[in-house]
């Protein structure tokens, strides 16, 4: 449904050999710059969620809540651009290659990311709520329980996918020049597919959307009453941390973004009863830009974390310090008991350090 899916319902307009060379050639421009487009966020997105991977699995022994989120969020980006070379390819073939299996996995990824993403935005809120207003609940928590969440949060996310695993299937049709089109359609009745395609947007931009809402507005009566008072409430309550809140929020808008107007594109010919009086390129653009921004909030999210994440810089220069440190050890003397104590005693801190930074004191 989402991007692939685009060329089901409101696939490119086929490019004839019989029709206008302007034409043709105006198509072909405007697939070959979304193409590139496409393929920039590509590489640029699969580097930064790779290397965001790398980074937050080092230091997965922390085993915090804000780890296990941030390295959720990446996978579900890495899959979800996983999707982009068949999307560039089906653009510029202007057919569909990859069988009936290959449209069940293809668009089912889209929504299964699409929601894992923000379940886990959602977790991310509920849980620094949570470190607010009940912080020895939150340090009680175990690692198999964040686990566990984190499992959930796929789970629930599949479960609203399978229906699109069930109903999209490769059709075919005859184009007027006597050529086979395959494509990529939804087989459930009209009805059927509207409430569904409804209940998604509920699901992935409204139910979150009010719950994060009331969260944020929750978290910002604490934060004045604490400005107010004192950095600990008089009833036991934690300052919330305007550096965490200010990531999680600005990641929670980007994702509106870049969302919020393929969902409206998605919506419109199903609510607006007559048919939209657009030129055929015009809705070739808008096909391409709804598909373009919803995968460049992927690619967009591993510079969030490193520009508004402490430890995530944090990481980096214990890591060049700590490398540092032993390479000059080991050119200038041998490892000594004394000298792997100190080492031991360093990683704890950070250790210490990482995870205080993570349960809240980003600053």
């Amino acid at each position: 449904m989402n991007n692939t899916s685009s060329s089901t319902n409101t696939s490119p307009p086929r490019v004839g050999g019989g029709g206008d060379s302007g034409t043709v050639d105006h198509e072909l421009v405007i697939t070959s710059t979304f193409g590139t487009l496409l393929s920039v966020v590509y590489i640029i997105g699969v580097s930064g969620n790779v290397y965001t991977l790398v980074v937050m699995c080092h230091s997965i022994r922390f085993a915090t809540s804000m780890y296990i989120s941030i390295i959720n969020l990446a996978l579900a980006d890495l899959l979800y651009l996983s999707t982009i070379p068949f999307v560039v390819s089906t653009y510029f073939l202007k057919d569909w290659y990859f069988g009936d299996v290959g449209c069940r996995i293809l668009l089912s990824l889209d929504l299964l990311t699409m929601h894992a993403s923000i379940f886990t935005l959602t977790v991310m809120c509920t849980e620094r709520y949570l470190a607010v207003t009940k912080p020895l609940d939150t340090v009680k928590r175990s690692k198999s329980y964040r686990k566990a969440l984190a499992w959930g949060v796929w789970l629930l996310s599949l479960v609203l996918t399978v229906p699109m695993m069930i109903m999209v299937a490769q059709t075919t049709k005859n184009t007027p020049d006597g050529d086979v089109k395959r494509m990529c359609a939804p087989t459930w009745a009209p009805v059927a597919y509207k409430v569904y395609v409804t209940v998604l947007f509920g699901t992935s931009i409204m139910a979150p959307g009010l719950i994060i809402g009331y969260l944020y507005v929750k978290l910002a009566r604490t934060y004045l009453e604490s400005q107010r008072n004192t950095v600990i409430s008089k009833d036991g309550k934690r300052s919330p941390k305007q550096k965490v809140l200010i990531m999680i929020f600005t990641i929670v808008l980007v994702f509106w973004a870049c969302f919020l107007p393929f969902w409206i594109w998605q919506l419109l010919p199903l609510y607006h009863t007559k048919p939209l009086s657009l030129a055929s390129q015009t809705h070739t653009c808008i096909n391409y830009l709804v598909a373009s921004l919803t995968y460049s909030n992927s690619c967009i999210n591993p510079f969030l974390y490193t520009l508004l994440t402490k430890n995530y810089r944090e990481y980096l220069k214990n890591r060049h310090r700590s490398f540092y440190r032993y390479t000059s050890s080991f050119k200038q003397r041998p490892p000594s008991l004394y000298s792997w104590g100190k080492s031991a005693s360093s990683s704890n801190q950070f250790e210490f350090n990482s995870e205080t930074l993570v349960m809240g004191t980003l600053k």
